[in-house]
């Protein structure tokens, strides 16, 4: 989930109150010789609100233990993500597989302009003001990761100043 991305923090979910928002349970099917044997994945996006989130994939032959496993997993897999106060930091571009998703600061009161699954992310990690575009396949789980790529690539002010050694006004101001 993480691989190649260095400004990663990762987070316990130990104290954090988390809230698992369910995005997807799709019933799979597998032709046997004895006939068809079906199972279900489901993917599950958690999060404290407050900029920890986290996504997860289960897989079991009933859906609540699908969803059971997947909330595990997703704890598992939190991190942290920059906000700057109800909004991200910068506008994004990601993606994976065939889905492509854009996110863009947005002033207060706008709210959370999203499709169905990237939704589920931004309001995990707790932005309450955002535009977003989904482009390509509309496949949640491809959405999800983009999404999440999409996030894990923000930096704040602080960061990019730290990481270019100069004052948080000069990365404003470009003096």
């Amino acid at each position: 989930m993480m691989l190649g991305f260095k400004n990663v923090e990762r987070v316990k979910p130990t104290g954090l109150d988390l809230k698992d928002r369910l995005v997807g349970v799709q019933r799979v099917t597998k032709v046997t010789k004895g006939g068809r044997a079906f199972g279900f994945s489901a993917i599950v996006v958690v999060g404290d609100g407050n900029g920890v989130v986290g996504y997860g994939l289960g897989k079991s032959k009933d859906v609540a233990s699908a969803i059971a496993k997947a909330i595990e997993d997703a704890k598992k897999n939190l991190v942290r993500i920059p906000l700057a106060g109800n909004t991200i930091p910068h506008e994004q571009e990601a993606r994976f597989g065939g889905a492509q998703v854009y996110i863009r600061p947005a002033a207060k009161g706008t709210g959370v302009i999203a499709g169905g699954t990237v939704r589920a992310v931004l309001e995990s990690v707790g932005v309450k003001d955002v535009l977003s575009k989904s482009k390509g396949s509309s496949n949640p789980h491809n959405a999800v990761k983009a999404s999440m790529r999409t996030l894990l690539s923000l930096r704040s002010a602080e960061t990019i100043a730290r990481q270019r050694g100069i004052s948080v006004s000069k990365v404003f101001n470009g003096q």
